[in-house]
């Protein structure tokens, strides 16, 4: 029976982990994921009516708590008393800072899954003071962009703190864009006036370049295949923040990147019990140091469905004290990085190379 606060107190927010854009596609994923781990969840967003209708499926108690992201008292109350947050609503360039804040005024950390560049980039910028203050973990783009990557070059890199280049290349066999992909697309499209960014001289810059195709060597079964160069994701902020790197390069599978700019490119659909999709996926990273180069990939399935396991895992990890730091932080400078990794093995095949 699920329950809105306030009414029957069935379900509690007592140690609960509030997911703000419950019913969106990678909302669902992570609110599935929490039940999986026996973890009490407090669904949130702005419609009461779908929050419930996803509470009433997962045949379990769980709260519902609406709030929209321009009423803070909405958001005060959808927190008060829960152990985290995890905000899975984007566009984030919107939420992330409403969202941050309402977890810093009720000390509780915050997680999001943003893969927006500008929204990560002002996590850092505009909320590093007051989390660190509060002594709050806060973890931007803890997900399959952003995220993974940055903990695939920080256990390729070992003890190493800094590198010449870093590079992430992203395999995927397909690309089927949820509405919130698009919209958050949209948003930074519309921040940068049109522009494309790169990671170069220790710094965001933006451009005019023409997108280029270069290939790249997977790991096999992949082998050598045709990419974008400089197709730039959440990577170029989260690893810079705390390695010591100069050049962060980001690539997409050229089949990919069509599917993403393509207007007609079906949403996922789901083809097992889990609600993944058929897509499949190769994350790999190349860091060059020192005259040497060390590789890590990492093998999985549903790019959406893989975010939830990453952003649930932090959490646990974050409210059992398994932290490196507080404050603004990404994947690898908060936790560590191998056993992070180690602990996707359900969800992920990891492969490291020295």
């Amino acid at each position: 029976m699920s329950t809105v606060d306030g009414t029957r107190n069935k379900a509690t927010a007592a140690g609960a982990v509030v997911v703000y854009g419950a019913t969106g596609h990678t909302g669902r994923f992570i609110v599935a994921e929490l039940r999986r781990r026996g973890i009490a969840t407090v669904v949130s967003g702005r419609s009461a009516a779908q929050l419930e209708a996803l509470a009433a499926d997962g045949g379990a108690d769980v709260l519902v708590r609406p709030a929209t992201v321009d009423d803070p008292a909405s958001l005060d109350r959808a927190l008060a008393g829960a152990a985290a947050v995890i905000n899975a609503a984007g566009p984030f360039a919107v939420t992330g800072g409403p969202v941050v804040e309402a977890a810093l005024r009720a000390g509780i950390p915050y997680v999001d899954v943003a893969a927006e560049i500008e929204a990560n980039a002002a996590m850092f910028a505009d909320h590093a003071v007051a989390a660190g203050k509060a002594e709050v973990p806060v973890v931007p783009a803890m997900a399959f962009y952003g995220g993974l990557g940055d903990l695939l070059v920080s256990a390729a890199m070992g003890e190493r703190t800094a590198a010449d280049e870093v590079h992430v290349a992203y395999g995927l066999s397909s690309w089927q864009p949820t509405a919130g992909t698009r919209e958050a697309g949209a948003v930074s499209h519309e921040r940068r006036a049109g522009r494309r960014v790169r990671f170069t001289d220790g710094a965001l810059q933006y451009h005019d370049d023409e997108p280029a195709e270069q290939e790249w060597l997977f790991p096999e079964p992949l082998g050598r295949r045709k990419v974008i160069a400089e197709f730039t994701m959440a990577d170029v902020v989260t690893v810079p923040s705390h390695v010591a790197v100069p050049e962060v390069r980001t690539y997409m599978a050229v089949e990919a990147a069509r599917d993403l700019a393509g207007a007609d490119t079906p949403a996922p659909e789901a083809v097992d019990d889990l609600g993944r999709s058929d897509q499949t996926f190769v994350v790999d990273v190349l860091v060059r140091a020192g005259g040497a180069e060390r590789r890590a990939t990492a093998r999985g399935r549903d790019i959406y469905a893989v975010t939830a396991p990453l952003a649930v895992e932090a959490v646990e990890r974050i409210l059992s004290g398994r932290t490196r730091t507080t404050g603004v932080a990404s994947a690898a400078a908060m936790f560590d990085a191998p056993d992070f990794l180690r602990a996707l093995a359900p969800y992920l095949s990891v492969e490291l190379a020295h």
